[in-house]
């Protein structure tokens, strides 16, 4: 039987949504960053590039373990170790410096988690995590992504503590409506027996076009399908949305 490796190219693009070459890159830095240092106990059973592939691949089918192993040549619990130690260091890095003017773009995800622990009844009727993503408005790439929360918590509370508000601090933030009382800039609101001024509601007009870019940032988000329906314990969601979001911003950028 074959197994899945990042030795032969067809497998890359399928099951990490990465370009071949911009997947060996991946690696590269992950070699340079220090993810394949020799280690105690046994070595690991696959090279880093099929360790990395395999991480990708468990996030963007969203199959259980017993299914992914066989795909790899690998144990579960072997499967279970590369992701738990890969994970973390496939993690998005916030961007700290911003070119002069650049616009950021807020907005809550919902992933629905079963672990109750982390998470909460939410809107979507389903228990999930409140992820606070935030994206450049020009290049379309995620540049953090703040602490889950319980689903149940609402955007303006989330917003300060998850630390999303301190990424963004000193640059202008786009946000909906659920961002009042908050630094984001939200649309003008319609009080009942007034209406807007037209400058008022082209400004609104304008401002949905912009927010618009973070709903398709998390349409090709959930391409990874771990995003759907998250069987992690803990702090998994939080590695995997992370880790995700670095892959998108490769994807968009390779």
């Amino acid at each position: 039987m074959d197994v899945v490796t990042a030795a032969e190219e067809r497998w890359i693009e399928p099951f990490s949504g990465l370009l071949p070459r911009v997947f060996a890159r991946l690696v590269r830095q992950l070699e340079r960053e220090g993810a394949d240092l020799p280690r105690r106990g046994r070595p690991w059973s696959l090279p880093l590039a099929d360790r990395v592939l395999s991480v990708a691949a468990y996030w963007r089918t969203n199959l259980i373990l017993r299914q992914l192993a066989p795909l790899f040549g690998v144990s579960k619990s072997a499967s279970d170790r590369i992701i738990d130690d890969l994970g973390p260091k496939l993690a998005l890095r916030p961007r700290k410096r911003f070119a002069p003017g650049t616009v950021l773009i807020v907005d809550g995800a919902l992933v629905p988690t079963r672990d109750r622990s982390v998470s909460a009844p939410s809107k979507n009727y389903r228990y999930s995590t409140n992820h606070q993503v935030v994206i450049d408005a020009d290049t379309h790439l995620v540049v953090a992504v703040g602490r889950p929360l319980p689903g149940n918590r609402n955007d303006c509370k989330a917003f300060g503590e998850s630390d999303a508000e301190h990424a963004c601090r000193n640059h202008d933030v786009i946000g909906d409506g659920g961002y009042i009382a908050t630094c984001a800039i939200i649309r003008h609101r319609w009080r009942p027996g007034e209406d807007l001024l037209s400058w008022k509601v082209e400004h609104n007009a304008s401002h949905r076009q912009v927010r618009a870019q973070v709903e398709h940032a998390f349409a090709r988000l959930k391409t990874w399908k771990i995003l759907r329906d998250c069987r992690l314990r803990g702090d998994g969601v939080a590695v995997a949305i992370s880790g995700i979001a670095r892959l998108h911003n490769l994807a968009r950028t390779g």
